[in-house]
C-alpha cells in the first residue's frame, strides 16, 4: 500500500481567460463570503430577523472588511512593500493575496455597525447570527493560501507535511526537467487553521443552542476560539512578519483579543437572549424593545421564545448546513 508522503500544493494559482485573470485566491474569498451570507441569513431569519437584512448589511461590511484586512496585512508584513527592494504600490494589489483577519473583522464591524444602525438592528444581535458563518468563510478562504503556496509552518517530514514549491507569485518555478522546483515540506498551517475554524463553528452552534447565547456572546465565543487556535498556529509559522521582542505581532494580537473576548462573555453572562421583531425599514427591526409605531408585529412566542435545550436558531443546530 502506498502511503501519502506529503500533501501536494497547486502549481498554479492564476488562469488567464483572455484578458481576464482568474485567481484562485479571489475565488476562495468570494466563495467564503457567499457561504457566510447564506448561513447567516438562515440563522438571522430563524431568530426573527427580516429576510434580506443580511445581504443589505454585507453590502457595507464586506468592502470595509477587505480594506481593513489589507491594511492589517501591510502593517504586519511591511517588508514586501516598504522594505529594501519593496514596491509600495503592491500594497494595493489585494488580488495577489494578503488579508489580515484582525483588520478585516475590525473594519468589517464598522461597516456592519453602519448598516445595522441604518436598519435599527443592534450589532451584537447580528454578530451572534453571523459567528458560525464567519468561521466557515475563513475556512474556505484558507484554501486560497494553499493555492498561493503560502501560510505554512516549520519544515517537517510528517506524513501530512505540505509540499511547497518555489513560487513566482502566480505559479511554481519549473526546472530544466519541466518539473516544479520543490522548496521543501512544511507544516500545513493553512490546513490546521481551516480544520480549527470548522471545529470552532460547530462549537459555537452547539453553545448557542445549548445556552441560548445573546447580546454578542456567540460572537465573542467565536473570537475567543479563533484566537486560541490562531495563537498556536502562528507559533508554527516562519515566514517574515513584524515581531516584538522576537515574537510575531499576530501572537500578541491573538492573545490580547482572545482575552478581551473572554472578558466580554463573563461580563454579559446571565443575560437572556434578545427577542427580535421583524421589520423591513430602518427603525422597524428591534431587539428586546417590543413593537414600535409602524413596526411589524413581534415574532410570535413560538418562534421568539425557545425552550431551554432547543435550537434558538432553527437551522443553527443543523450539522453543518449552517456552520
Amino acid at each position: 500500500m502506498t502511503v501519502l508522503a506529503a500533501i501536494p500544493s497547486p502549481t498554479q494559482a492564476v488562469w488567464e481567460l483572455g484578458p481576464f485573470p482568474l485567481r484562485a485566491y479571489a475565488l476562495c474569498i468570494i466563495a467564503g463570503i457567499v457561504a457566510a451570507v447564506v448561513i447567516t441569513e438562515r440563522r438571522w431569519v430563524a431568530r426573527g430577523g427580516a429576510p434580506g437584512d443580511v445581504l443589505d448589511i454585507a453590502v457595507w461590511a464586506v468592502p470595509f472588511g477587505i480594506i481593513g484586512g489589507r491594511l492589517y496585512h501591510v502593517v504586519s508584513s511591511p517588508r514586501p512593500y516598504f522594505g529594501e527592494g519593496g514596491d509600495p504600490l503592491r500594497a494595493l494589489a489585494i488580488w495577489e493575496g494578503g488579508l489580515g483577519i484582525w483588520g478585516a473583522i475590525a473594519l468589517g464591524a464598522v461597516g456592519a455597525w453602519i448598516a445595522c444602525r441604518r436598519r435599527g438592528i443592534p450589532l451584537p444581535a447580528f454578530g451572534d447570527a453571523l459567528a458560525p458563518g464567519l468561521l466557515v468563510a475563513q475556512a474556505i478562504g484558507r484554501l486560497g493560501n494553499w493555492f498561493n503556496n503560502e501560510l505554512y509552518g516549520r519544515a517537517t517530514d510528517l506524513p501530512w507535511a505540505l509540499t511547497v514549491y518555489e513560487w513566482t507569485g502566480t505559479r511554481a518555478v519549473v526546472g530544466a526537467d519541466g518539473q516544479p522546483l520543490v522548496l521543501g515540506t512544511f507544516h500545513p498551517a493553512f490546513l490546521y487553521e481551516l480544520l480549527w475554524n470548522l471545529a470552532a463553528a460547530l462549537v459555537v452552534v452547539w453553545a448557542d443552542r445549548r445556552f441560548r447565547l445573546g447580546h454578542g456572546r456567540a460572537f465573542a465565543l467565536y473570537v475567543a476560539l479563533y484566537c486560541a487556535g490562531r495563537l498556536w498556529i502562528e507559533l508554527l509559522r516562519t515566514d517574515p512578519a513584524e515581531t516584538i521582542l522576537g515574537v510575531r505581532l499576530n501572537v500578541y494580537t491573538a492573545a490580547v483579543v482572545g482575552l478581551l473576548a473572554v472578558g466580554y462573555m463573563v461580563w454579559q453572562r446571565g443575560r437572556p437572549r434578545e427577542v427580535i421583531t421583524r421589520g423591513r425599514d430602518a427603525g422597524d427591526t428591534a431587539t428586546g424593545r417590543g413593537d414600535r409605531a409602524g413596526a411589524a408585529p413581534a415574532v410570535a412566542p413560538a418562534t421568539a421564545e425557545v425552550r431551554d435545550g432547543e435550537d434558538p436558531g432553527g437551522d443553527g443546530g443543523r450539522r453543518h448546513s449552517d456552520g
